[in-house]
């Protein structure tokens, strides 16, 4: 008589865990951020992200795509009209040796939104980033005449 025995399971060896990749741009972005509250609080008020970036699930990229998100838009935005222009984007990227390329959609949108009157640029890191909005804070207010 055979006995016949079930498949024998071998038990899943679990995957070492990932290492989280770290943000880079991110934390340099939070930090100019910090800054800002601190050293030019009316920058800070007015400032904001565009959190266009990321991984996301496609039904959830897809619906944002919907509602405007769009590729290649600046990451910060300060709507203070100075030195004739009508605002500042910045496109943020980390500090070298953590910095990413600029892609061929991110500088499209510069150039259109140079177009429109604003200043764009982009910038690496904290200290560059701060540089340019302490030199564009200290040119003379954009004057809308009526």
């Amino acid at each position: 008589m055979t006995v016949q025995r079930a498949p024998l399971r071998l038990a899943r060896v679990p995957r070492p865990p990932r290492k989280p990749r770290a943000d880079w741009e991110g934390q340099e972005q939070a930090q100019l951020f910090g800054i800002l509250k601190i050293k030019h609080p009316e920058v800070y008020r007015l400032a904001y992200h565009v959190p266009n970036g990321g991984h996301r699930h496609p039904a959830v990229a897809g619906k944002l795509r919907a509602q405007g998100v769009k590729a290649g838009v600046s990451d910060i935005v300060l709507p203070m009209a100075r030195g004739g222009w009508f605002g500042l984007y910045i496109e943020f990227k980390a500090t070298p040796p953590h910095d990413a390329a600029v892609s061929q959609e991110q500088t499209a949108f510069l150039l259109r939104v140079e177009q429109q009157g604003y200043y764009a640029t982009v910038c690496r890191g904290v200290d560059d980033a701060l540089r340019v909005i302490e030199q564009y804070m200290a040119q003379p207010r954009t004057e809308v005449v009526r």
